[in-house]
């Protein structure tokens, strides 16, 4: 007892110490910048494995650990973003992801919380020095979006370059391209040994909606979007290593909305309501997972995030009856890496600083 006091003591000497030391105080800061900016991702893009990262896994619903849904895949010298949630792009950059290696992003759909934060995408992978065009992958309407977040952020573009000079932030390279998507399913990039193919998914009224699967080798994972249990998605999946699929617990939903109608808030029950027929269960996607026998089922989008161990119970509750192989419920940062030539799924969470 008396040697902790005697730590707590000397810890608390040097706090204070710090406090009123201003060199101690520069060099305690120098340290740190150090650290972050001597972060090294490099690894991620000379493995020859397939990986993915959670970047975002909640909804719409606000969660102060979760951003909204982003998964960002890892193959080759580059890295693919589906879906760009807010709060996303910061979780990539806590992590040390290198931003001019972003080799494109895959939107699902068009709602808020998948596009949110495009024109942050494509302003830090510019400043940190991209070499061409971000390209935008989309449904129909994608010109649209891409259109309208570039005009959105013209000013500051502007600013930029006559603040950084044109040499440094290039101006051709500096707007977004609308890739659009017809014909589903279809293959939309082959790089190497990479091939991505969109495929539509039922979302109803909402159209287009796609999910997209990556094949690296002899490995692949597929990210589902939006959906209710889709047909289209099992063919898709099939036999996929991984699958991120959308899930909303419907009866956590319906106490949701019982709740909003006795509070006499009729317009959040109404939504509760609504949101109810174009999504699936937990339990759907797991047997979805166990007909395209996945290896893995990520569940994320997760409606509503569940913020504690026993909400993650609730949430998940009769998963493990519909005969899926594995489940794992998603959190921001957790990370799957698919090396190839193998079989085996390595799984892990990195950690924001």
């Amino acid at each position: 007892m008396r040697k902790l006091v005697i730590a707590l003591v000397v810890i608390a000497a040097g706090s204070y110490f710090a406090l009123q030391n201003q060199t101690l105080q520069d060099h305690l800061m120098a340290a740190v910048i150090k650290s972050r900016m001597a972060q090294d991702t490099s690894e991620l893009f000379q493995q020859d494995a397939l990986n993915a990262m959670v970047c975002g896994s909640t909804s719409p619903f606000p969660s102060p650990k979760r951003a909204g849904p982003c998964i960002a895949i890892f193959a080759g010298d580059k890295f693919y973003i589906v879906d760009v949630g807010s709060r996303s792009w910061n979780n990539l950059a806590l992590r040390g992801i290198s931003a001019e290696k972003l080799g494109g992003i895959f939107i699902t759909h068009f709602h808020s919380d998948h596009i949110a934060e495009l024109g942050e995408y494509n302003m830090q992978s510019w400043a940190a020095g991209r070499d061409a065009n971000l390209k935008i992958y989309g449904g129909q309407g994608i010109e649209n979006i891409v259109a309208g977040f570039n005009q959105a952020y013209a000013h500051d573009r502007g600013f930029r370059i006559e603040h950084h000079g044109a040499d440094y932030l290039k101006p051709e390279t500096a707007e977004m391209v609308a890739a659009p998507i017809t014909q589903l399913p279809k293959v939309i990039m082959q790089d190497g040994k990479l091939t991505i193919t969109a495929f539509a998914v039922d979302h109803d009224p909402i159209d287009p909606a796609l999910g997209y699967r990556f094949d690296y080798g002899d490995r692949s994972l597929v990210v589902s979007g939006d959906t209710v249990k889709s047909q289209s998605l099992i063919n898709a999946s099939k036999d996929a290593d991984v699958l991120f699929h959308e899930a909303q617990a419907q009866h956590m939903v319906q106490q949701l909305e019982d709740t909003a109608k006795a509070l006499g808030r009729h317009q959040l029950a109404k939504i509760f309501f609504d949101i109810r027929d174009y999504h699936t269960s937990p339990v759907e996607a797991a047997e979805s997972a166990a007909e395209a026998n996945v290896k893995e089922l990520v569940l994320y989008h997760l409606t509503p995030p569940p913020p504690n161990k026993i909400a993650e119970k609730i949430f998940m509750r009769d998963v493990e009856k519909a005969g899926a192989n594995s489940v794992q419920l998603a959190h921001d940062g957790l990370f799957y890496s698919l090396p190839l030539n193998s079989n085996t799924i390595q799984r892990q969470t990195i950690k924001a600083p």
